[in-house]
C-alpha cells in the first residue's frame, strides 16, 4: 500500500545518474546501491531504451532486477516494460536483437537475447482472474506508475527508466526493503484477487530473500488461501521448488502452514502436527520434519553440493505417513509401523497432483521409503552383506540417502547423536571400501540368463527369474564368487526348487 507518509521526492547523488522518486530521504547505501544501478544494467539496455523512446514510446527496467541490485544481489536476467504493443515491440527489437521469441505473446511479453543480455519486455498491463478462471485476462495499460500499482509487493513495484536511468518508486518500495517486508502496492486483498498466486510468491520470498510478510498481507492469505484453489498445479509447483530451492525454506513451510496455504498445496504437512514421533516421544513429528529440512540443507552446504530439491522434498516428507499408522500401545507408547511405506505412497500421490517430473516422484518416494532402512539393521555391528543390500537398495540414491539419514537424528540426547553419527560414519566407510572392492553399483549374480538357462537345461520363462534372484542374494550375502562355484551353487539349489 502506498506510503502517505513519505510523499516528498528526493535526488540521488548528481554523481550517480540516476534521479529518485521514491518517497523518502535515501541513505548512504542505498544512493551506493542506485549509483550502481546504470553500470549494472550496462550500455545494451540504455542503448535499446534509446531506440524505444527515438519511437515515441517508453521502456523501464522493473521488478526483481531493481530490487535485487538494491539489495546487492546480482542481477542477471532482466524484465523491462513499456508501453509498446507487443507487435511494436516486434518491429523494434527484431532487427536489433541477436534472438527474438515470442512464446508469451498473447500475454505481451516479448523475450530477445542480445549478446550475453537475456531481456523480456512486456506491455504495460493490468490483469485480473475471474472467480471461476485458471487464466488470467490481460489488459494493455498506458503508464508505468500504472504497470507499478499492479505488480505483487512494493519491493518489486520499483522501475529505472530507460535511457536516462530515473527510478521510480511510487508505492514505498525502498521502504520495505530497508525494513525487508513484503507488502503490497494496494491493498492485499486486491492484489491477490488478481492472481492468488502471489500468496504463494509471498511465501516463497520470504524463504528466498528472508523477508518478513506485512501483518495485512497476512490476514489477507489467511482469508484467502482458498483462492489458491484457481492456481493450475503447474504454476503452484513452480512457486513451491522455488520455495524448497532457496536458502531458507523452513521459513516458506513455517508460513505457508501458519496462513493456510499448506491445506492447499502440500495438505499432508500440517496434519503431521498430529503425530508424536515414536523415537522422540516428546517432539511434533512437524516441528521434527521441519528441523530434518533444516539439517538436510546444512549437511548440502557441508558437503559443497547445490539445493538438491529431491533430498529437501523427502526430507520435508520423510514422515508424512506417520498420522495414518498412528497405533496406541499399553504403558503410553506410540508407534508408526510401516510409515514408510505407507509414507512413499503419499508422497508420489501428492507429487503426482502437484505435476513433479517422473524422476523427481520416483526419487522422493524413493528415499521416503527407504529413509528407515539404516535403523532396520540393529544396533550391532553390520555384516558385508547388510552393507551392500543397503548400497544396492538405495542404489543413485544412496548420496542422497547419506544425508537424509543423517538430518533424521534430532535428538537431543549429545551422547545417542554421537553414537549414531559414528555408526553412520562406519557404514559410509565401508560403503566406499565395498564400492571400490567390488563396484557396488553395479552388482549383478555372477552368472547370467544365458549361463544358467545353459546349466539348469532350460530356457527362456519363469524358471531363470528365480535362479537370478537366488545368484543375486548369493552374490550380496558372499561378495563375488568364481563361476565355478556361482554353478555348483546354483544346481544345488535347483535340485529343490519349483522352475515352472
Amino acid at each position: 500500500m502506498p506510503r502517505e507518509d513519505h510523499v516528498a521526492a528526493t535526488q540521488a547523488a548528481p554523481t550517480s545518474g540516476v534521479s529518485a522518486t521514491n518517497m523518502m530521504e535515501l541513505s548512504d547505501h542505498q544512493r551506493a546501491s542506485l549509483a550502481r544501478l546504470s553500470h549494472s544494467f550496462g550500455t545494451t539496455v540504455t542503448e535499446l531504451g534509446r531506440m524505444f523512446a527515438d519511437a515515441g514510446f517508453q521502456l523501464a527496467v522493473v521488478g526483481g532486477p531493481v530490487r535485487d541490485v538494491l539489495l546487492g544481489r546480482p542481477a542477471h536476467d532482466l524484465d523491462l516494460t513499456t508501453d509498446a504493443h507487443p507487435e511494436q515491440i516486434l518491429a523494434l527489437a527484431e532487427p536489433w536483437a541477436d534472438t527474438v521469441w515470442t512464446v508469451g505473446i498473447e500475454f505481451g511479453t516479448v523475450g530477445l537475447r542480445k549478446g550475453a543480455h537475456h531481456l523480456e519486455i512486456t506491455t504495460f498491463r493490468s490483469e485480473s482472474y475471474d472467480p471461476t478462471s485458471r487464466k488470467p485476462d490481460v489488459e494493455y495499460g498506458t503508464s508505468l506508475e500504472g504497470d507499478l500499482r499492479r505488480r505483487d509487493f512494493t519491493v518489486n513495484a520499483m522501475a529505472v527508466t530507460l535511457p536516462d536511468a530515473t527510478f521510480v518508486d511510487p508505492f514505498g518500495g525502498l521502504v520495505d526493503l530497508e525494513a525487508r517486508r513484503l507488502a503490497t502496492p494496494g491493498s492485499p486483498e486486491d492484489s491477490f484477487n488478481d492472481d492468488p498466486l502471489r500468496m504463494m510468491r509471498a511465501v516463497r520470498f520470504s524463504a528466498q530473500l528472508e523477508f518478513g510478510i506485512d501483518a495485512q498481507v497476512g490476514a489477507a492469505i489467511r482469508g484467502m488461501a482458498d483462492r489458491l484453489t484457481i492456481v493450475s498445479a503447474e504454476r503452484i509447483r513452480d512457486e513451491l521448488t522455488k520455495l524448497m530451492l532457496s536458502p531458507d525454506p523452513r521459513t516458506g513451510v513455517e508460513h505457508m502452514v501458519e496462513l493456510g496455504l499448506a491445506e492447499h498445496v502440500l495438505p499432508e504437512v500440517p496434519k503431521m502436527s498430529l503425530a508424536i514421533d515414536e523415537h522422540h516421544r516428546h517432539k511434533d513429528v512437524y516441528e521434527h520434519s521441519l528441523t530434518v529440512l533444516d539439517q538436510a540443507v546444512a549437511l548440502e552446504r557441508e558437503r559443497g553440493m547445490e539445493p538438491d530439491l529431491v533430498l529437501r522434498l523427502a526430507a520435508l516428507l520423510h514422515d508424512v505417513g506417520k498420522p495414518k499408522t498412528r497405533a496406541f500401545e499399553s504403558g503410553g507408547r506410540v508407534t508408526f509401523h510401516h510409515h514408510e511405506v505407507v509414507g512413499a505412497s503419499m508422497s508420489r500421490k501428492r507429487l503426482n497432483a502437484l505435476r513433479f517430473s517422473k524422476d523427481t516422484v520416483k526419487d522422493v518416494s524413493g528415499l521416503v521409503a527407504l529413509h528407515l532402512r539404516f535403523h532396520g539393521y540393529g544396533k550391532g555391528e553390520w555384516t558385508d552383506s547388510a552393507v551392500r543390500r543397503y548400497a544396492r537398495d538405495a542404489g543413485p540414491l544412496l548420496s542422497r540417502l547419506h544425508i537424509l539419514t543423517r538430518a533424521d537424528c534430532t535428538t537431543r540426547n549429545r551422547r545417542k547423536a554421537t553414537a549414531l553419527a559414528r555408526a553412520y560414519d562406519d557404514i559410509e566407510r565401508r560403503i566406499e571400501r565395498l564400492s571400490q572392492e567390488e563396484e557396488l553399483n553395479k552388482v549383478r549374480p555372477d552368472l547370467d540368463g544365458n549361463e544358467i538357462q545353459r546349466i539348469l537345461g532350460i530356457g527362456p520363462g519363469p524358471g531363470v527369474g528365480k535362479a537370478w534372484k537366488f545368484l543375486l542374494e548369493l552374490r550380496l550375502e558372499n561378495g563375488p564368487m568364481d563361476k565355478a562355484d556361482a554353478e555348483a551353487a546354483l544346481r544345488e539349489w535347483a535340485a529343490g526348487a519349483d522352475l515352472t
